[in-house]
């Protein structure tokens, strides 16, 4: 079991994929190119489907220099999630009434973009006392779609008052959701030669969620050889407090599509500790310092990886090697 060192000012412990916006599968499409050095662009490739009769799921595709995502029902602000994530769950709306949704793109300077065109839904009627969830969705298969991509597809499920939507999950997390008439969806976004895992799940209007399908289990073609997701610029230094040594390190974020909120260590080719950010992860440089023992003159190699947005590892940052009592 890997250690998990976290320094209190800045860092929590989290579950590896409890607050990691997975794929991005609610339209990872590609980035908005936007105006260069300016606030972002509008985002697009916005959908909305209801989930429930009290709740409608908003998607769009990422955007360029986006550091937050602003949701509007109609001119209201309803919703505010971080660049990692491109979608979200509005609750607490009215059954059988139609809304229009919207969303804008901020930078970390607190630029405001345009905001996307709008796109409505409408929920669907409230049922009373409803309590029995639709059946679990059977014959689930996917194949990959090129590189980045994959098709998935489920016989439909049965409810006393009708399927509502189906929710796709990876790792656990809803990653993705289409209306109760669909049984197949592309999800984009996907890392080439990675192995992926997901369930569907089909939803009522009362909101009552089925059982989980079987798993679907998919490879996406091709070669990865991390390059391009790898943290960049790794420094490692030594120094002494209370009588130990401690390995500092610094780096530059892998330019990935939303943020980067998880690392994990490598120390003398084992993983050493992971930390997580509880909040705004750094995008320009990232810092982190752990004990490593009391003896000086001890050679150690260390490298970094980052936890992607899609839910798996980067590739390696270069190996540096570093010698406690060595200074800077």
């Amino acid at each position: 079991m890997r250690s998990r060192s976290v320094p209190p000012s800045l860092l929590r412990h989290v579950a590896l994929c409890g607050a990691l916006a997975l794929v991005a599968a609610c339209g990872w499409a590609g980035a908005e190119e936007g105006n260069d050095g300016g606030a972002p662009g509008a985002p697009t490739g916005v959908t909305a489907a209801a989930g429930s009769a009290t709740s409608v799921h908003v998607m769009w595709n990422a955007t360029a220099r986006a550091s937050v995502y602003e949701v509007y029902r109609g001119t209201t602000k309803v919703e505010e999630v971080p660049a990692s994530r491109h979608m979200v769950d509005v609750t607490r709306l009215r059954p059988a009434t139609r809304y229009v949704f919207s969303v804008r793109a901020r930078d970390a300077d607190g630029r405001l973009g345009p905001r996307s065109l709008e796109v409505g839904a409408k929920t669907p009627a409230v049922v009373v006392d409803d309590r029995s969830a639709p059946t679990r969705p059977s014959a689930p298969g996917g194949r990959a779609a090129g590189s980045r991509a994959a098709q998935l597809s489920w016989s439909a499920s049965t409810d006393d008052r009708g399927v509502v939507s189906y929710d796709i999950h990876q790792q656990g997390t809803k990653i993705h959701s289409v209306g109760g008439g669909q049984t197949a969806t592309v999800l984009t976004g996907l890392r080439p030669g990675t192995d992926y895992a997901f369930t569907v799940r089909a939803r009522d209007a009362a909101g009552n969620v089925s059982p989980a399908s079987a798993t679907v289990r998919l490879t996406t073609p091709g070669t990865d050889d991390g390059h391009g997701t790898a943290p960049t610029g790794l420094r490692a230094t030594s120094h002494r407090e209370d009588g130990a040594y401690h390995l500092d390190l610094a780096w530059v974020p892998p330019r990935v599509d939303g943020a980067v909120t998880e690392y994990q260590i490598h120390l003398d080719g084992r993983p050493a500790t992971s930390l997580v950010y509880g909040g705004d992860a750094p995008r320009e440089r990232a810092t982190y310092s752990f004990y490593v023992g009391r003896k000086a003159g001890v050679t150690h190699r260390v490298r970094v990886r980052a936890m992607l947005p899609d839910g798996t590892w980067g590739g390696f940052s270069a190996e540096r090697a570093v010698t406690t009592g060595a200074g800077r």
